[in-house]
């Protein structure tokens, strides 16, 4: 069964680089649909994941572990690319001077 493995410290660190490139990408050209993409790309992968997980054979319940690590995994760039989404589309939205489609960010730095 072949397993994205992305608990694997080189591909999370290379999942990390190019999570962080896309976010500056979208950031500097002003376009939320970078992160859009990085954020639906990493939904996908929590689907491939959770779909390995529950038809799993007994042959490979040795790979639950591993599973599990990287639908934990999955959660936390699902959480960071979501954020990154909200402030790229903020700073879309007063590039073009308009009002952003959430402003769900507002309360998160009001009350930091």
């Amino acid at each position: 069964m072949l397993i994205f493995d992305i608990s694997n410290i080189l591909n999370l660190f290379l999942m990390l680089a190019a999570t962080i490139l896309l976010i500056f990408l979208a950031q500097e050209l002003k376009k939320s649909y970078i992160t859009g993409i990085v954020l639906f790309a990493y939904l996908i992968i929590l689907v491939v994941h959770a779909g390995q997980l529950v038809t799993l054979p007994n042959e490979y319940k040795d790979m639950l572990p591993i599973l599990t690590r990287c639908i934990a995994i999955d959660f936390v760039f699902i959480l960071i690319s979501f954020f990154a989404y909200l402030w790229v589309d903020d700073i879309e939205a007063k590039k073009m001077q308009k009002k952003s489609l959430d402003d769900s960010l507002n309360w998160l730095w009001k009350n930091v």
